[in-house]
Formats: C-alpha cells, sequence, structure tokens
C-alpha cells in the first residue's frame, strides 16, 4: 500500500509539474514569433556614448530640421546614359519625394562623369525607424527592375539596413523551422525511438518560448537593445543547449532504470546525479555570457543579458518540466529499446566507448602529446584571420540589391559619394580645417553644409549653416564607405583636424561608425576574454574542488578554441571565400566556444571524479570517459549542428560564427574531451585532484579496469 501510495503521489506531482508548465506555455508561446517586432538593427544605436562618431550624430541633429538616412538610387548603362534614362530618373524622383518618410524636396539626378550612371540621393526620416525597410521597398517598386540595358538599384544606408531588417525577418520562421528540423532528425537518430524524442524537443521549445517572453519585455521597455543577431542565437543557442541537458539527464535516467524498478526512484537518483553537472555547466554558461555587459557596444551588452536568459530559462525547464515529463512517460517512452531491471554495469551498453577508454590507459602519454601537437599545428591558421574586416556591403552571404548598388556606385562615383564623413569644427576655423582635410589622402572634396541644403540642392555660394558656434563640413570620400581604405582614411582624417587648433573638430558619418565600432570591439577583446578564463577557473575550482584539474581544462578548452579559429580561418579564405571577417567574430566566437567547450569537459569531469571517489583516479578516469562518451558526443553533434542552422541566415557574420562553433564543439566533444582530457588525467593520475583529499588517496594506480 505504501508502495502505491507513493507512485501514486509521485504521478500526482509530475502531473501537476507538466500541467503548470503547459500553462506557462500557453501564456508565453505567442511571444516566440514577436521579438522581431522589437528588435533594432541600426549599428550607429549600438556605439558607445563617448564614441566620435555618437557625438557627431548628436551634434548633426541641430544642423537638419530632421535626422534622415539616405537611400541611394542609381541607374547604370554601360554605353551610356540616354536622355530616356534621364527622364526616367527625374520623373522616378518626383514620385520618390510623394512616398511617406521621404524628407523632401530631392536634388537633381547626379550624373557621373563617365556618363554611365545617374544617382538620386533620397532622405528617409529616422523616425521611421524599423519601417525604413517599407520606405525602401516602395522605392524600389518605383525604381522598377533592369529594362533594356539600365540597371537600376536602391543601395545606401537605408538600402543596406532594409536588406539586413529582411534578412533577420526569418529569423521568427525559417530559422526557427530549420532548428527544429535538425534537432529533431539527431533525435531520432540517437534515441531510434519514435516516441523518447518528443520529450527533449517539447521540453527546448518550452525553453524557449518561456525565454522570448523575458526578451521581449525587456526589448520592449528599453532595458536591453535586442538586434536580429542576438536574436538568432538565442534560438539555437536554446535548442542546442537545452538537447544537451535533456540528452544528460536522459542517458542518466536510462542508467538508472536499470537498477530501479519505480521511475520515480531512477528520475530521483538520475536528478542527483545530473543536475550538478547540468547546473554547474549552465552556471558557467551564463556567467560567461553575463561578461559581455563589460562590452562598450551596446549590440554585445545586449547579446549577454538575452542569451543569459535563454541559458536560465532552458535550466529551469530541463531540471523541472522534463523530468516530469519523463517520469510520465515510464519505460514505455524509451520502446522498442525498454530498458529492464537488471542491476547491469553501465560500462556494459559502451562498447565502443569502452575501447576507446582502453586505448586512451595503454597509450595516455602518447594520445595527449599527439592531439596537442596536432591542435597546435591548426592554430597557424590564425595567421589568415583578421587580414581584413567585412565592410557593411559585405555583410550578406548572397548578392543584395544594397550590394550590386554599391558595386555600380564604386565604378562610376567616388566611393564615398552619399555617405559623406562629417566634421564639426568652430566657426572661426571652419576653412583651415576644410584646408586641412581637403590634403587628407582618400578625400575627394570637401564642402560646407549651408541653410540652403535644407531647402533644395546645394549652392556653393550659400554661407556655411551655424548651429551653436560650429559648421558642418561633409567630405566625400575616394573609396567605398565600408572599405578598409575608407577606414583608414578616416582615421588619417581625424588625426589631421584634431591638430588644428582651437577646432574642437569631430569626424562622424557611415565609416566613422564602422570606425568606432571596430576599435570598441578590439578593446572589449582585450577586457573580456581574461575576465572569462578567470570565472569559468573559479567555477570549475568550486565544482571539481581541486586547482589542478581545472587549469587542466581551461588550458586545453583555450587550444581547442584557437585550433578552431585557425581551421576557420582557412575554411572562410579557401572554401568560403568570405573577404573577412566582422570585428565581432573573434570576441562572440571566443565566449561561445570556451563556455560551451567547457561543458562537455564538465559533463566528463564530474562524472570522473564520482568515479574516482570508488574506484581510483585512472581507474575513474576509464569509467567516466566510457559511459559518458556516446551522450557527450550526441549532445556536441546537437549543438554544432544547430549553430550550423544560423547558414540559413545568408549575413556572413552568423555563417562565420556557426561554422566556428560547430567545428569547435566537434573538435572539443571528438577530440579534446575523448582523448586529449582523458589521457592528461589518466597520464597524471592522482594529483589532476589537487589539493583535494582525492588527490592524497592510496586506491589507485596499480589496479587500473579495462586491462592495462
Amino acid at each position: 500500500m505504501a508502495g502505491g501510495r507513493g507512485r501514486g503521489t509521485a504521478t500526482l506531482i509530475a502531473v501537476a509539474v507538466v500541467l503548470a508548465w503547459l500553462v506557462v506555455g500557453g501564456i508565453a508561446g505567442p511571444y516566440a514569433g514577436r521579438l522581431s517586432d522589437v528588435a533594432t538593427n541600426d549599428n550607429a544605436a549600438f556605439l558607445p556614448a563617448d564614441a566620435e562618431a555618437t557625438r557627431a550624430q548628436d551634434l548633426a541633429t541641430g544642423f537638419v530640421a530632421r535626422p534622415t538616412t539616405p537611400a541611394l538610387v542609381v541607374y547604370a548603362r554601360s554605353t551610356g546614359i540616354t536622355g530616356a534614362d534621364k527622364e526616367r530618373a527625374v520623373a522616378d524622383s518626383t514620385r520618390f519625394a510623394q512616398v511617406k518618410g521621404v524628407t523632401g524636396p530631392l536634388p537633381p539626378p547626379i550624373p557621373s562623369q563617365d556618363g554611365q550612371a545617374l544617382q538620386v540621393v533620397v532622405p528617409i526620416d529616422d523616425a521611421e525607424g524599423e519601417q525604413i525597410g517599407q520606405v525602401v521597398d516602395e522605392l524600389r517598386s518605383i525604381a522598377g527592375g533592369d529594362r533594356d540595358g539600365l540597371t537600376v538599384d536602391v543601395a545606401g544606408p537605408a538600402g543596406l539596413l532594409a536588406d539586413l531588417i529582411e534578412v533577420f525577418s526569418a529569423i521568427d520562421g525559417p530559422l526557427l523551422l530549420v532548428t527544429l528540423v535538425v534537432v529533431l532528425i539527431i533525435l531520432l537518430v540517437v534515441y531510434r525511438s519514435p516516441v523518447l524524442w518528443v520529450f527533449p524537443l517539447l521540453a527546448a521549445g518550452m525553453s524557449y518560448a518561456l525565454a522570448a517572453v523575458f526578451v521581449y519585455q525587456l526589448a520592449k521597455h528599453d532595458v536591453i537593445k535586442l538586434n536580429g543577431q542576438a536574436q538568432g542565437i538565442l534560438t539555437v543557442l536554446v535548442f542546442g543547449a537545452g538537447t544537451d541537458y535533456a540528452l544528460l539527464l536522459i542517458a542518466r535516467y536510462r542508467e538508472e532504470l536499470h537498477r530501479h524498478e519505480r521511475p520515480w526512484d531512477a528520475m530521483r537518483t538520475a536528478w542527483r546525479g545530473a543536475a550538478p553537472a547540468i547546473a554547474a555547466s549552465g552556471a558557467t554558461v551564463i556567467v560567461s555570457l553575463l561578461c559581455l555587459l563589460l562590452s562598450s557596444l551596446n549590440s554585445n551588452r545586449a547579446l549577454g543579458p538575452v542569451a543569459a536568459i535563454g541559458i536560465a530559462a532552458t535550466l529551469l525547464v530541463m531540471l523541472t518540466f522534463l523530468p516530469a515529463l519523463l517520469v510520465l512517460g515510464g519505460r514505455w517512452a524509451f520502446w522498442p529499446r525498454t530498458p529492464g531491471v537488471d542491476r547491469a554495469d553501465p560500462q556494459a551498453e559502451h562498447g565502443l566507448w569502452a575501447r576507446i577508454a582502453r586505448f586512451v590507459a595503454r597509450r595516455a602519454r602518447v594520445v595527449w602529446l599527439t592531439t596537442a601537437v596536432v591542435l597546435a599545428l591548426l592554430t597557424l591558421g590564425l595567421t589568415q584571420l583578421g587580414a581584413t574586416t567585412l565592410g557593411q556591403s559585405e555583410l550578406f552571404a548572397n548578392r543584395t540589391d544594397s550590394v550590386a548598388g554599391q558595386e555600380v556606385i564604386a565604378r562610376h562615383y567616388p566611393g564615398g559619394t552619399g555617405s559623406p564623413a562629417t566634421i564639426f569644427t568652430r566657426q572661426q576655423t571652419a576653412g583651415q580645417v576644410a584646408q586641412v582635410a581637403q590634403g587628407v589622402p582618400g578625400v575627394a572634396a570637401v564642402r560646407p553644409v549651408t541653410r540652403r541644403d535644407q531647402a533644395g540642392p546645394p549652392d556653393p555660394d550659400a554661407p556655411p549653416l551655424v548651429v551653436d558656434g560650429r559648421v558642418q563640413l561633409e567630405a566625400t570620400l575616394t573609396d567605398p564607405p565600408d572599405s578598409d581604405a575608407a577606414a583608414r582614411t578616416i582615421r588619417n582624417l581625424r588625426e589631421a583636424v584634431h591638430r588644428v587648433p582651437a577646432a574642437d573638430a569631430v569626424v562622424g558619418g557611415f565609416t566613422a561608425i564602422d570606425v568606432d565600432t571596430s576599435d570598441a570591439s578590439t578593446r572589449d577583446r582585450n577586457v573580456i576574454i581574461p575576465v572569462v578564463l578567470v570565472v569559468i577557473t573559479v567555477i570549475l575550482a568550486l565544482l571539481l574542488r581541486a586547482l589542478v584539474a581545472p587549469v587542466l581544462l581551461i588550458a586545453t578548452v583555450v587550444l581547442s578554441f584557437l585550433a578552431t579559429l585557425g581551421l576557420c580561418a582557412l575554411v572562410f579564405t579557401y572554401l568560403l571565400d568570405f573577404p573577412g571577417v566582422d570585428a565581432s567574430f573573434p570576441l562572440f566566437a571566443f565566449v561561445f566556444l570556451v563556455a560551451l567547450g567547457i561543458d562537455y569537459n564538465i559533463f566528463l569531469m564530474s562524472r570522473v571524479r564520482e568515479e574516482s571517489a570508488r574506484r581510483g583516479t585512472r581507474a575513474g578516469v576509464l569509467a567516466g570517459l566510457t559511459v559518458t562518451g556516446g551522450v557527450i558526443t550526441s549532445a556536441g553533434i546537437v549543438l554544432a549542428a544547430t549553430f550550423s542552422a544560423l547558414a540559413v541566415l545568408p549575413l556572413v557574420v552568423l555563417v562565420e560564427l556557426g561554422v566556428a562553433v560547430a567545428v569547435g564543439v566537434l573538435l572539443d566533444t571528438i577530440v579534446v574531451r575523448s582523448l586529449l582530457v582523458p589521457a592528461l588525467s589518466y597520464d597524471i593520475g592522482p594529483t589532476v585532484w589537487w589539493p583535494s583529499r582525492l588527490s592524497r588517496s592510496a586506491r589507485d594506480d596499480t589496479e587500473v579496469a579495462h586491462g592495462r
């Protein structure tokens, strides 16, 4: 009777937990598809407050009736612009001015010196915000497509932003769908069960819905600034990490079902064994992500809390909702491979990993030396990384309308036409600053902004507009505004105008934003990476109650990270033919690879410590590797596959991050966690647990299992 009442109580508790979570899911579910409504994708909004480009933006507000973002509509014909082409451009310009959100009147079309192109500058009111994409779509509809040899493209900052908005609109649909399909296929392969895959997938979906509620509310109330990049990473991170945690818990649950008659008892034991490792893993990732709050870029500071919220929601769901589902599912959830109560040694079910463990035992020193050397050789590819950074028009993996238009502008106009650098200086020094700026290599022309600019076409004879004792100069660059050459020009321009006495010159504009973003990314990388390493080391020391093991794990994960970057640099350059890497790539790759890579070592070493307390260190290493090898490898494959889903979004930076995390996770699971860490731990022996009492255990090295 007691047993019956216990079984009934356990079922009631599990049902109550599942029902409570289903209510939460019903409330939270709709928010999973609404994150795009509160996302912002304007790079300038993420700059540090003290960046020079930010100060220039603040000064620019006084020189315009309304802040605008220009769209550049460019018409080109290789045989020369005809009279009909000019009439079409003028007619289109009249219609552009009538579009809601366009600030008119528009200046007349600007012909190129070679007579092969016309350019119409269409300023769009910044108050339109995310609606700029809709305004650009209407401009493209008015301009029409290519016709009779005349090409028409809408480029410029507004065109670029519109293309970015269109890309990120795929996050709520295609990216989420692809992620779900990838996880489903892998779960079917791993479990070979028509039932069991439902539980982790349902729990991962619940995790995403719960995270979406909090992220939506924080972004809606301007606590964080959500962008499409963070939104995409949140999707794959929650499903990838959630499935990893589910795999670990389910594997331990299956072990305990061989030892316990009742699923409730099996789950209670499995939860006690797996939950500390899962919680430590999640805490490591959360704390690492929150280190991004130290970033000077608002985009990075937003990604940290967004991703951390995703992991926290995942931990909560996977340690409550999933266990309840599994208890209700009982043994039949594993059908047709239903585990019976046979008290079997869990190692007996892992023949392949038992053989790998025996191999590590026989050749421990050779194994860790060989794998370390191979990883070190891969780091040589780092020489190919970072030679160039991505320009704004190089962000896309495909050729968008804004990219095509920018290419036309670069062929027929000075590269910076339509996106000039802006210089703000004191009225008394405006002439001297203009003269100095004109002498900087890479600057095609410098002219003052006049009051006439607010009412019609530029007038070279009009006096400069003076606001609060300052004058605004526009410097047209010879190179495309998102090129490395333009960035060098901006740096040289700033250095030159800053030297003018009493000028208090400030240089901003499209290219300056890129420059300041790149500089801030470099600063963030130098500050955040050491902090993350220290924080993870402390967490590992507390979890493993040792100092040698955490240092060992950190060293192997950092080596794996550098090897991953080296290998990815070769892939990006010679296989994918990417023009460069985004300035944020090294930092993001580090945070995700180290935080997620250390997860697998936590899963392994927490089990190794548990086994070492019973068997001795060397036997514990082999036992831990044997019983966790399959599940950790499956988890790594899941995470690699989910991050690979980022390739659905045709943005080079997300494709690069997806490839890097996928490659790095596979290196961690297959090489580092399967060979390097076990071989090193085995070779070092009990000292790996120094200074804990386990390091002084006499029970060890003469009695090693697996036939040493």
